[in-house]
């Protein structure tokens, strides 16, 4: 008797954290309600009205009154492979948005890998020996697996996952060649697309405009979304076209979507190029009639009216087949070939749609070209005294590498309406900076996506509720990617947390001066660890690799 006196007397167990008092956006899309958030370890354990742990004990408390709290921002197309493998792995401008999750994977990964995949993602780099060696133990069958539990080892300020690169998939069995796939080839492309599903994929990721993944044939992408159909992978792309072929470039991905007998999504939904401004409103009725139809089709999209990628865009497919762009531009036959498909306006590439003024140009590594750095494709044609397809030649050959590009080719008003539709969620399509290390131009979604929704489209426009924004950053990416346990404030979901000000944040960073960080995210939690503060990055580096449910346990 005096044993169980004594237990049903104990105290309660003291919790480790108690946001209290904030206005509570649970994720669901449901209306706010003030209230108080208890965390234990990496979970959420409690979730009262306001007042309601206000007598639990709590290691650490924080007064949330006139904030927002809300679930972890998952960045569904994040490309901050190099920080979160090899260098600094905090993404400073990734969690100063409230960013607790990245899901990597467009088109390319690093993993699995072979000798074709190591010359296909080390192009232009110059990697040490060590990065090196990371690289080769990606190879074998379960590379994929390897390079996820390297990227938690190397410790990161917030979660990761990847979809698996089909260019990586096509390259690990045919290189950078063009053409069809026999049946041989096709089978170890399933093998592939197999084995990642059970090291953890969330499914095949394709960007069909540049090669070697525009070399594939829309019979081999149903084949790998066959392949990874019985893991509830989802295929995602980047199209064939977002301009002058949009509508063929959706029926094509509709149609991988539909034989492949996976779930389909749209990265960056966009009408691309001025001349295509008026197709926005039939590509989001596509997909509203697709959905009507029974297609599980969704999109992300990014809150800018411009778009970023590679000057490499510039040059015709053909020109980069088995990985030979650099040798085409230096022979004078071929650099000729080039140079005249570049400039016809009917032709196959596509900076001259909107003519050289359209495109800023970053990236560059060497002294004699950082005039340039921020500059347009027509400036830099001018500066030179060349034709703006030989100047493109020019500075990718002196700089041995492929570019940067920053494309003003959209719309605002169809940012505007598109962003409204309830099967859009949010992905940056940028990977994750320090401002006090970073150089260079980069598109600044890196630094202010998110808050610039919050307080452009919400705050200041209203086209979007502050419930559907927060569910198109948390629990919207949750459920296109199946993660059951993040994404929501919920007992017993992950403790991925983040604190901001609905009435002062909004995005700084510009085009010209990308790297400014965005104001109003106050505090974040990654797995119930702090990792800002007061606006302050703390350091700490609690994320974990996140895996799809093909995953099998090792």
């Amino acid at each position: 008797m005096l044993l169980l006196a004594s237990t049903a007397c104990a105290a309660p167990q003291p919790y480790d954290l108690i946001i209290a008092n904030g206005k509570v956006v649970d994720g669901t899309g449901n209306a706010w309600f003030l209230g108080d958030i208890a965390v234990r370890g990496d979970r959420i354990v409690a979730v009262r009205p306001a007042g309601g742990l206000r007598d639990a004990v709590a290691t650490k408390r924080v007064d949330a009154t006139g904030l927002v709290i809300a679930p972890g921002f998952i960045d569904i197309q994040a490309h901050s492979w190099d920080a979160l493998l090899w260098r600094d792995g905090r993404v400073v401008s990734k969690v100063t948005q409230g960013v607790t999750t990245e899901i990597l994977g467009e088109s390319t990964t690093p993993a699995p890998a072979n000798e074709a995949i190591d010359t296909l993602v080390a192009t232009g780099q110059e990697w040490p020996a060590e990065r090196w060696a990371l690289q080769k133990s990606f190879h074998g069958d379960h590379g994929f697996a390897t390079w996820l539990d390297a990227m938690e080892r190397h410790g990161n300020s917030v979660n990761v996952g990847s979809y698996l690169g089909a260019t990586t998939v096509r390259a690990f069995v045919m290189g950078q060649r063009p053409g069809p796939a026999d049946a041989a080839q096709l089978e170890q492309m399933r093998t592939v697309v197999r084995n990642a599903m059970q090291d953890g994929a969330f499914g095949i990721s394709t960007a069909l405009i540049y090669p070697p993944g525009s070399y594939a044939s829309t019979t081999e992408l149903i084949e790998m979304a066959k392949a990874m159909a019985p893991y509830q992978g989802k295929y995602i792309t980047h199209m064939r076209s977002e301009d002058d072929s949009l509508y063929e470039a959706m029926d094509e991905a509709f149609r991988i979507g539909r034989e492949g007998g996976v779930a389909l999504d749209i990265y960056h939904l966009k009408a691309s190029n001025r001349r295509n401004w008026t197709k926005a409103p039939g590509m989001v009725a596509k997909i509203d009639s697709a959905r009507h139809a029974g297609l599980d089709v969704g999109a992300t999209m990014y809150p800018y009216p411009f778009s970023g990628n590679n000057l490499g865009e510039c040059f015709p497919d053909w020109a980069s087949e088995d990985g030979k762009l650099l040798d085409n531009l230096r022979d004078p036959a071929t650099r000729a070939r080039i140079v005249k498909e570049m400039a016809d306006p009917n032709g196959a590439p596509l900076c001259q749609r909107e003519g050289p003024g359209g495109y800023m140009v970053a990236g560059f590594h060497k002294p004699e070209y950082a005039r340039f750095e921020g500059k347009r494709v027509s400036e830099i044609a001018a500066a030179l005294g060349k034709p703006w397809p030989e100047a493109i030649i020019e500075i990718i050959l002196g700089e041995g590498r492929d570019l940067d590009k920053l494309n003003f080719t959209m719309s605002e008003e169809n940012v505007r309406m598109q962003i409204q539709k309830p099967w859009v969620v949010i992905g940056t399509d940028a990977g994750g900076f320090d401002p006090d290390s970073a150089t260079g131009i980069v598109h600044p979604r890196a630094y202010g996506s998110y808050p610039r929704i919050l307080g452009r489209y919400v705050r200041e426009l209203g086209i979007l509720t502050l419930e559907d924004a927060v569910r198109k950053f948390a629990s919207g990416p949750a459920l296109r990617l199946g993660l059951r346990e993040r994404g929501l404030l919920r007992e017993g979901m992950f403790a991925d947390i983040v604190v901001f000000d609905e009435n002062t944040i909004i995005d700084v960073a510009t085009p010209d001066k990308p790297h400014q960080l965005s104001i109003g995210v106050q505090d974040v939690w990654v797995n119930g660890v702090q990792v800002l503060d007061g606006g302050r990055h703390t350091g700490a580096k609690p994320g974990r690799a996140l895996r799809g449910n093909g995953w099998t346990r090792p």
